[in-house]
């Protein structure tokens, strides 16, 4: 009788309860033979020692291209940290017809959740006035709402249009927003098949009210949101930073928000955890949250239940639903930590 499928499990930086939970880690042993190494990358030994037999790794394995050629019975690896990291040689996986894929799209709600919740804290001013109340300087009514913006009907951009944007547009359909996209990887007929207009970035910029910061960093657009770009940014505009701080001059985006050139709420940073020293705690009128998006329960159940569903799919030689397939040359550039 033929032994179970092997998996692989080298998740790190996530924990164990991150990816599985017991009913979805019983429901796969049923299946497959579990190999896992928590806490650290898997020892490079212990990867040697299975790769002959091994049919799918869960996490972010280094995979050269010598690798990949001795794990010949390899048929996926699924990446969840939710990026692309440089240590798979992609167009060998691709070539060899090993599927490499992303979390990413599970991870998106909960995200895009966070992305409409800071927008409309900033636009109705609810962190501001909350402070106020704590003070007794709260004004009631239309007296404190003088600078109240709505969502309903508000022109509304995005800066990338990947998983993150394609969770975040449904979430706005009750709202009635016109919405514009710039997306240099994506056409113009897709954008509108997909419900939006396409625009050229400096148009996103100064025509939306609301302007989410959703595209992913790679090799070609490190800091592309410039301070020139930034200052075009309409006057009364809300704008979410939810993807990565590196699309931005950080600094710039910081000093224009606090001088009221725009509002702003930030869940990502340059670095982090972010030093507690940092001048940027003083900045009194951005909202911050510290990387809270996507990293919370409902994400890891999400995560567990598409492994627990895409394993088999994969093992019956059947196309992967549900998460995100690498594109080689994409997948190469990207330097997402």
């Amino acid at each position: 009788m033929n032994p179970l499928p092997l998996v692989l499990v080298d998740a790190f930086p996530r924990s164990k309860d991150m990816i599985f939970t017991p009913d979805t880690e019983h429901a796969l042993r049923g299946r497959v033979r579990l190999v896992e190494h928590y806490g650290a990358r898997m020892p490079d030994a212990m990867v040697e020692a299975h790769l002959d037999q091994v049919s799918i790794i869960v996490g972010q394995t280094p995979m050269d291209a010598g690798r990949l050629n001795r794990a010949r019975n390899l048929k996926a690896i699924i990446n969840v940290k939710g990026n692309w990291e440089p240590n798979i040689d992609y167009r060998e996986a691709q070539r060899l017809g090993i599927h490499v894929l992303s979390i990413a799209p599970v991870m998106a709600p909960a995200v895009a959740e966070m992305c409409l919740g800071m927008a409309i804290s900033l636009g109705r001013g609810i962190v501001k006035n909350d402070q106020l109340f704590r003070k007794g300087m709260e004004r009631y009514g239309i007296a404190g709402n003088a600078q109240a913006l709505s969502l309903y009907d508000a022109p509304v951009g995005f800066i990338g249009y990947g998983n993150l944007g394609r969770a975040l547009g449904p979430l706005l359909a009750p709202f009635s927003c016109p919405i514009r996209i710039y997306d240099p990887w994506l056409s113009r007929g897709y954008l509108a098949r997909e419900g939006y207009t396409a625009a050229p970035l400096e148009e996103v910029l100064q025509q939306s009210r609301y302007l989410f910061l959703l595209a992913g960093v790679h090799t070609e657009n490190g800091g592309f949101l410039s301070r020139a770009l930034l200052e075009t940014i309409r006057p009364d505009a809300c704008v979410v930073l939810a993807s990565r701080a590196e699309i931005v001059d950080f600094d710039a985006f910081l000093d224009l928000a606090e001088q009221g050139r725009f509002r702003a709420a930030v869940d990502v940073f340059p670095q982090e955890p972010v030093d507690k020293s940092s001048p940027m705690r003083e900045r009194a009128s951005i909202i911050f949250s510290s990387h809270l998006a996507g990293g919370m329960r409902a994400s890891y159940q999400r995560i567990a239940d598409s492994l627990a569903e895409e394993i088999p799919q994969i093992l019956n030689d059947l196309p992967p639903l549900l998460l995100q397939r690498a594109e080689p040359r994409l997948a190469a550039m990207q330097t997402s930590r």
